[in-house]
């Protein structure tokens, strides 16, 4: 008789029931059936009774609510009440502000693929497409980058006029209003371009498109102030700016100093109610130039005019640049990149109530506000200028590695210069699925507050990356500035991004994997809000329900994540194609893996975890890389899957999931219960660490991708300004690549003549005369190499200045004033 059949049937429906998420009564059902054949089939009888007993054990008080409710549920609701974190009312604000999309289904541990399948492609409609080939292809055109930042340090009045008159600041502005009205994916695709051309026209443009008066407008303003405000905002006569940063609340926007009193004052010569403003701001763009600033401020009502609450809370209001006591300051300089930004401060600043955004009905909810709009300002202005100045960086230095030559060999056929042209193509590939994956959120009306904390950190690190590679490829022609440059600005702004709208190292350590964690699982946050309600009843039997869904949930998310490491995550159910349905398979190991270590680390730290940034930070990882994978492969189902994209696909994912792995690997080692960590490790890689980074046999395809004309290529370039100009030295390198390519076996036949041929000539000239009359070359192919030759110099050359012509105006006049003076 065998002894050890029936509890190995019970084992086996179990991880059955659990990798499929069957509910209990059903796995119960399934597992008295597979008790009773063992016993039929020759089981032990003792044995199978002993696992009969087990069972309902198990079973028994858990499907009985008279039995299940007090002796269960009870003291585990009374724990958890005791180790449920704290949340103080600006974290709940922010929680309750963001929605879930496909960030919710990776956060199950079984991602259920056609959610994502099923979003629409992206896509413009006509009105959007014609104003990006008309308007933006026309800024684009204007934008003189050397003149902006080295000459002007600002945009020319010509641009001013043009961006006001085209209505570029009322890209979001409904139309009723005088707007454009478009979608956050046109205004992703605007920005995009105009970063690919210029850094300080894509924020003087993105600004008052994304977190400021207008966005919150349309969401809260009362009918007057959308009537008054939205049609000047929209047109230019009123440039906006947005003052939340001050010297003592960056990230902490919370704990602003800033205050207002609620008292009498006088406004258009009448005595009304409203509030004095004393602030002091920092970091604001366009407050330079700004004619209405939206002013974020803790607002305060000590003589109770408006009732009894003394401490109200933060508000938003509206400041006309003239009211009486703002002193807009002098101009900061970020970088290099002289878009307009600088400080604010007032002292006693009076306005009526009805400056208040919302009006008086919105005092004390200026945190909410913030943050409902925050995550769509986020998903949109950083992600797309990353992605505008990657695709463009990745095209140009492409065609800049074919055209310069070492060696008589062009650069980007060593190996050393592919792997970082490798790297360039996979991130910037990345950036611009990842970009455009949370702009088409938003268009769909999501409110994305994870993907978009993902979005503004990876992208903007990865474009980061980018600039490095690239400028390490250009060399001396990268950093010698000039109007010839066009890396060098990049380089130098590039912190910018990394640092505004919550710096990268916060938003990697407590706010991906922070709202994630909560927002994003399946029963956290349902399992918090049962055990706050009022009514014990009720808040036992919610609790009930939720608590025991999550336990299951745990359950199957373990079993699934040994079952996808035992097997390398190679069988299973999965979409795509016979190329992608391999990366899918990987996903969902991962994604197990990820809920496992989540509710592992919830459960046994507890509100400690919120101090735990080193974990958090690595589990946010994880989460982020998951999220960039999906996007890549919802890019390449959306694009027709194009097999010519399949090398920048490969190397794109692999790197993301080798991040993953890193990324898990590092929780695990470093988790604070050690034990646990070991446990952990076991079931998530039974095999060891398997994913590799990149092979260098895909990082040459992916390098070789941007060294010739291809379609892979132009879907990359797709949406940047390339068009050649006296104005666009990237787009004029990037036009010659075709031509460099047809001219290459000319020049090849034509350099190995002279080097086996006896000739006296030397310079270039007069060797293609030689080579023309010795027969070596046609007089058409002659004409082929003097155009490389005026195409390679073009690419390669680099300014010089006169050293009087890079003295600041500042040293000039402190020299006149010199001679002056004696």
């Amino acid at each position: 008789m065998n002894i050890a059949a029936p509890f190995l049937a019970f084992l086996l429906v179990g991880a059955f029931a659990a990798y499929h998420r069957l509910r209990l009564p059903t796995w119960t059902a399934l597992t008295a059936t597979a008790l009773v054949a063992c016993w039929l089939l020759g089981a032990s009888g003792i044995a199978t009774a002993a696992a009969m007993v087990l069972l309902a054990a198990i079973a028994v008080p858990l499907l009985l609510p008279q039995v299940r409710l007090p002796y269960i549920t009870a003291p585990l609701l009374k724990f958890y009440s005791r180790i449920l974190p704290p949340l103080s009312e600006t974290e709940r604000v922010a929680l309750e502000a963001g929605t879930v999309g496909f960030e919710g289904e990776l956060f199950s541990g079984k991602p259920d693929w056609q959610v994502l399948l099923d979003q629409p492609a992206p896509a413009l409609s006509a009105e959007e497409q014609a104003f990006l080939d008309g308007p933006v292809e026309e800024l684009c055109r204007m934008t003189n980058d050397w003149d902006i930042t080295h000459v002007r340090a600002d945009l020319p009045p010509e641009m001013w006029e043009f961006i006001k008159k085209s209505r570029f600041f009322g890209l979001i502005v409904p139309k009723e209003y005088g707007g454009l009205g478009f979608s956050a994916l046109a205004n992703h695709k605007v920005i995009q371009k105009l970063a690919s051309i210029s850094s300080v026209v894509s924020s003087t443009v993105g600004v008052p498109n994304s977190l400021g008066p207008a966005e919150l407008l349309m969401h809260y303003g009362t009918r007057e102030q959308k009537d008054h405000y939205l049609p000047r905002l929209a047109d230019g006569r009123e440039v906006p700016c947005f003052a939340l940063t001050g010297p003592w609340a960056g990230s902490d926007a919370t704990s602003i100093p800033d205050f207002g009193i609620v008292c009498m004052g006088q406004w258009n010569g009448a005595n009304v109610v409203g509030v004095k403003l004393t602030f002091d701001k920092r970091y604001i763009t366009l407050a330079p130039v700004a004619t209405l600033i939206g002013m974020a401020f803790r607002m305060y009502d000590p003589d109770g005019i408006l009732g009894d609450n003394r401490d109200i809370g933060i508000s938003l209001a509206l400041l006309p640049r003239d009211t009486p006591g703002i002193d807009i300051g002098r101009r900061h300089f970020p970088l290099n990149s002289p878009f307009q930004n600088g400080p604010l401060q007032g002292r006693e600043v009076f306005i009526p109530l009805s400056q208040l955004i919302g009006g008086e009905a919105y005092a004390g909810k200026g945190w909410q506000m913030l943050v409902e709009v925050l995550s769509i300002g986020r998903s949109i202005t950083l992600p797309s200028t990353a992605s505008g100045g990657a695709k463009l960086a990745a095209v140009v230095t492409g065609a800049y590695a074919r055209i310069r030559k070492q060696f008589g060999l062009s650069i980007g056929r060593f190996e050393g210069v592919a792997e970082a042209l490798a790297r360039i193509a996979g991130n910037a590939y990345t950036i611009s699925a990842l970009a455009e994956s949370t702009a088409a959120a938003v268009t769909r009306g999501e409110n994305p507050a994870v993907p978009s904390t993902i979005a503004k950190y990876h992208c903007t690190e990865l474009g980061r990356e980018v600039v490095i590679d690239a400028m390490d490829i250009h060399g001396g022609k990268g950093i010698i500035l000039g109007p010839r440059n066009y890396l060098g600005r990049a380089w130098q702004a590039c912190p910018i991004g990394i640092t505004v709208e919550g710096a990268n190292i916060m938003t990697r350590s407590l706010m991906i994997f922070g709202q994630g964690a909560i927002l994003c699982h399946p029963w956290v946050l349902k399992e918090m809000k049962a055990a706050t309600l009022p009514d014990p009843d009720q808040r036992l039997r919610e609790f009930d329900r939720n608590l025991f869904g999550h336990i299951g949930f745990a359950i199957s998310n373990a079993f699934r994540a040994l079952w996808f490491g035992v097997t390398g995550a190679s069988l299973g159910r999965a979409p795509g194609d016979a190329y992608t349905r391999r990366f899918y398979r990987k996903l969902n190991r991962y994604s197990a893996a990820l809920a496992l270590c989540a509710d592992t680390s919830m459960l046994l730290l507890g509100g400690k975890l919120k101090f735990k940034e080193s974990l958090s930070g690595r589990l946010g990882d994880v989460l982020s890389q998951l999220y960039i994978a999906s996007a890549l492969l919802k890019r390449y189902e959306d694009q027709g899957r194009p097999e010519s994209d399949r090398p920048l696909l490969a190397w794109a994912f692999h790197n993301a999931v080798h991040k993953i792995e890193i990324a898990f690997s590092g929780a695990l080692r470093n988790f604070p219960i050690r034990p646990v960590g070991w446990l952990l490790w076991a079931l998530i890689f039974p095999w060891g660490r398997r994913a590799q980074a990149p092979s260098d046999r895909l990082g040459h395809r992916a390098a070789a991708l941007l060294m010739s004309p291809n379609e892979a290529r132009s879907r990359l370039a797709a949406g940047v300004f390339t068009t050649p100009g006296d104005n666009n030295p990237a787009g004029r390198i990037d036009s010659y690549l075709p031509r460099v390519v047809l001219a290459e076996p000319v020049e090849r036949k034509f350099l190995k003549a002279l080097k086996g041929a006896d000739i006296e000539a030397m310079g270039f000239s007069a060797q293609l005369d030689e080579g023309v009359r010795r027969g070596w070359i046609s007089v058409e192919e002659r004409r082929q190499l003097e155009e490389l030759r005026e195409m390679t110099v073009d690419a390669i050359s680099v300014d010089d200045f006169d050293a009087a012509d890079l003295r600041s105006a500042g040293y000039r006049r402190g020299q006149h004033e010199d001679r002056a003076a004696a």
